[in-house]
C-alpha cells in the first residue's frame, strides 16, 4: 500500500522538482548553434511565428505563443488538425513555425509540416527525439530529450514538456532583448492591468509641483526647519535662477543638530547636502523608487534639463501610486 505519511509526500513533490530542474539543466548544457540560429530565424521573420503541438505539448505551445505575444513577438497557437479544415488560413509565407512533439512521430503534425514545406514556412522543431522524422523535415531542432519522466512508469509527459517549455521561454526571452525590446513595450501590450500600469508610471505622474518647498543657500536654518516640518522633511535648496544646488533633509536637520545648539542662525549652505540624488519628470517611477531604496532616502527633487526644480517625488506618494 502507498504510503501517505508528510515526509513521504512532501518527498515525492521534491524528486519531480529534482527530476524537472535536472532535465532543464541537462537542456541548458546541450545548447548550442542550433539555438542561435532559431533565434536568428525568428528574428528574421517579417510575419508571425506559428506555434503548433499535440496533446500536453500543444498545450505547452500555446503557453509559448503566449510568451511570445506578450513580449514583442506577435505568435498564434494553431492546432493541427484544425489547420487542415481552414485554419491554415492565418499562415503567411513570411512567418516562421515553431513545432512541439515529444517523439517527433505525431501523425497529426504531418499534415501541416507539409503545407507549411510547400508555403515555404521555415520549420523550428523541438522534441525529444532529434533524429525523428519531424526532426529531419526541420530547418532547426531543438534538442528538448530527457533521461526520465518525472511521473511513474513515464506515464504522463512532465520533464519532456517542462523542458519543452523552458526551451520555449529561452527563445523569447533571448529575441527580445535581440529586438531590444524594453519595459515600456511590455507594459503597453499590458494596458489593463496593475502590472502594465506600474511599469508606464512616471515620476510627472506622481511628483508635487507648485508651490515646492525651495530655499536659498544663505537664508537661515530657521527657516528651513518650518519648511521641512510643513513639507515632508526634504527642501530644495537653489540658487537664483532656481537651478538645485542641494537639499536638506530631516537627517540633515538631525546630525546638526547633534553638532550645536546654535544650528537655528547656521546658513542652509553649512548644512545641506551638496550632490543629492534626483530625477526628471519623465523617469520611470520604479526607477526612482529604486534609487531612493538603495540610497535610503524618502524624496527626490525632479529636475528639468537645466537643472531646475520642478516637483519634488515622495517614496509616500510613490507606494500608493503602486510602484512600489
Amino acid at each position: 500500500m502507498s504510503r501517505t505519511e508528510p515526509g513521504d509526500l512532501v518527498e515525492r513533490g521534491r524528486r519531480v522538482l529534482a527530476l524537472e530542474a535536472d532535465a532543464i539543466g541537462r537542456t541548458a548544457q546541450r545548447l548550442g548553434p542550433a539555438f542561435a540560429a532559431a533565434v536568428r530565424l525568428l528574428a528574421a521573420a517579417g510575419g508571425r511565428v506559428i506555434v503548433s503541438g499535440v496533446g500536453k505539448s500543444g498545450l505547452i505551445a500555446r503557453k509559448i505563443a503566449a510568451t511570445f505575444t506578450s513580449t514583442g513577438t506577435p505568435a498564434s497557437f494553431l492546432h493541427p488538425v484544425d489547420s487542415l479544415h481552414g485554419d491554415l488560413g492565418i499562415v503567411g509565407r513570411d512567418d516562421v513555425a515553431v513545432l512541439l512533439s515529444k517523439s517527433g512521430a505525431s501523425d497529426e503534425l504531418f499534415g501541416l509540416v507539409s503545407q507549411l514545406k510547400r508555403l515555404g514556412v521555415p520549420l523550428i522543431a523541438i522534441t525529444g527525439e532529434p533524429d525523428s522524422v519531424l526532426a529531419r523535415q526541420a530547418d532547426v531542432v531543438l534538442d528538448a530529450s530527457v533521461a526520465e519522466e518525472a511521473c511513474p512508469e513515464t506515464l504522463a509527459p512532465t520533464a519532456s514538456t517542462t523542458a519543452a517549455l523552458a526551451l520555449g521561454d529561452a527563445l523569447a526571452v533571448t529575441l527580445l532583448e535581440v529586438k531590444g525590446f524594453r519595459r515600456e513595450d511590455f507594459a503597453a501590450l499590458h494596458p489593463g492591468g496593475a502590472l502594465g500600469r506600474n511599469l508606464l508610471l512616471r515620476v510627472a505622474d506622481v511628483m508635487l509641483a507648485g508651490e515646492l518647498p525651495a530655499l536659498g543657500p544663505e537664508r537661515p536654518m530657521r527657516e528651513c526647519v518650518v519648511l521641512l516640518a510643513e513639507k515632508r522633511g526634504t527642501v530644495a535648496v537653489v540658487d537664483q535662477a532656481g537651478s538645485l544646488v542641494g537639499v536638506v533633509t530631516a537627517g540633515d536637520l538631525t546630525r546638526v543638530m547633534e553638532k550645536t545648539d546654535a544650528f537655528l542662525d547656521l546658513p542652509i549652505r553649512d548644512v545641506m547636502t551638496r550632490t543629492p540624488k534626483t530625477t526628471t519628470p519623465d523617469e520611470l517611477a520604479g526607477a526612482a523608487v529604486r534609487v531612493m531604496e538603495q540610497h535610503g532616502i524618502m524624496a527626490l527633487p525632479v529636475l528639468d534639463g537645466g537643472r531646475k526644480v520642478v516637483g519634488m517625488v515622495h517614496l509616500h506618494d510613490l507606494m500608493k501610486a503602486g510602484a512600489a
